[in-house]
């Protein structure tokens, strides 16, 4: 550690501020990793343009399994962490419809929440039930079913600001819809309209605005929905806009070219608050475990450089059934804590050498910088956090002893 000291101070660098800085960054940590998305109220095949694929032992069949694969999960997580729930993990007797979801369906999350000291993130679930319809939900022609899901999102307000006022810690509710057409429409706007009508229904409930952010996910694309997408990036970020609700950006929501590191300076001029759901993009929207790669490392950057650790909500999502569950929990968030390391031990003079026209020396230090002793002080944050270098005996020792023992 004192040689990593020595090294990044030759570039101004102080490495105890960086770690202490990435100590007080919280990271929203999905729920649906452990049992592939599948949820409690609904038996459905998963659909709405996502998969799942794998069938690795050990799934997490009932909310104590998800609770205890959690609990595992998060004690080989370095850091602040909140934990993000999806709707569809409501915990009654399956009698009710998704509109008839209350704060006392999520009662046990809270308390599991509040005895971990974590805050709850929240998200409507608008997919894999029989009430979408065609593909559709809240833009859906027919009033029948887009009345029901208005009412599913309304319902999930109010359980987002329960969740705030029981933990005390802000709660991001976040909407995304898989609505679309696997074909070229002939109407594009009708739907659009529908959805934005429907919105401004949810957003019509009252909530405390200072502790619940309503945010819209926009998407490109899904398996079914190759042709259009209601909830686009336009409509999206117009509507948030409009709103002055919170924009939130999916890394794998684009087209295949587009970096969201290139959208969060432009958002973050026009917006207090911004959302990122990272995950990693396999050619297209595939929602593989993060990993320490290049545009991770250059979302961190963004964040770091714009001085926006406080502005920004970072959550993950991403799920594979392929490997073991909570292996893939633990890579996925140490790899984005570790973008954020790597972007605060930069030099805090990189935004001025662009100002000087010194191209060269960015370029030189860029480099640089790239062999620098990160290892180091990565493993010397997760030495004072009191969590394993080594995860992965703590985690096939879990599988051994509890996983395979599941049916």
């Amino acid at each position: 550690m004192d040689n990593a000291k020595k090294y990044y101070a030759e570039f101004g660098v102080n490495v105890e501020e960086a770690i202490e800085k990435l100590r007080d960054v919280t990271i929203s940590v999905h729920c649906w990793q452990g049992d592939d998305v599948t949820g409690f109220d609904s038996r459905e095949t998963l659909s709405g343009g996502i998969q799942a694929t794998g069938n690795y032992p050990g799934k997490a069949n009932t909310p104590e399994e998800l609770m205890a694969d959690i609990e595992k999960a998060f004690s080989l997580m370095p850091g602040k962490k909140k934990l993000n729930l999806h709707a569809s993990y409501a915990i009654h007797d399956g009698k009710k419809g998704r509109d008839e979801i209350e704060p006392a369906d999520f009662a046990p999350w809270v308390e599991f929440a509040k005895k971990n000291g974590w805050g709850l993130d929240f998200n409507p679930t608008f997919f894999s039930h029989p009430m979408v319809k065609d593909n559709l939900t809240l833009s859906s022609p027919d009033e029948e079913v887009r009345a029901y899901w208005v009412r599913h999102g309304v319902q999930c307000v109010k359980i987002a600001d329960y969740f705030a006022k029981e933990t005390g810690i802000p709660c991001v509710m976040n909407i995304w819809i898989p609505d679309g057409y696997k074909d070229i429409p002939a109407d594009r706007l009708g739907p659009r309209e529908r959805y934005k009508k429907s919105l401004d229904e949810i957003l019509a409930t009252p909530y405390d605005k200072t502790q619940v952010y309503i945010t819209v996910e926009s998407k490109v694309f899904g398996i079914g929905l190759e042709s259009y997408t209601v909830g686009s990036s336009e409509f999206c970020l117009s509507y948030a806009q409009a709103k002055g609700i919170t924009p939130l950006m999916d890394n794998g929501h684009y087209h295949p070219t587009e970096m969201v590191s290139d959208k969060i300076s432009s958002l973050l001029l026009f917006n207090d608050k911004i959302a990122l759901h990272v995950t990693r993009p396999v050619r297209w929207d595939s929602d593989h475990v993060v990993l320490f790669d290049d545009e991770t490392k250059e979302i961190a950057k963004e964040i770091v450089r714009n001085d926006a650790l406080d502005r920004v909500f970072i959550s993950t999502d991403y799920f594979d059934a392929s490997i073991n569950r909570i292996s893939a929990w633990v890579t996925g968030v140490r790899s984005v804590q570790k973008a954020l390391l790597y972007a605060l031990l930069e030099p805090s003079d990189m935004k001025q050498i662009q100002e000087n026209n010194d191209f060269t020396y960015l370029m030189y230090l860029s480099e640089e910088l790239k062999t620098a002793p990160f290892g180091e002080v990565w493993r010397e944050f997760l030495k004072r956090e009191g969590v394993a270098d080594n995860y992965y005996e703590e985690v096939i020792k879990y599988e051994k002893e509890v996983l395979v023992n599941r049916k």
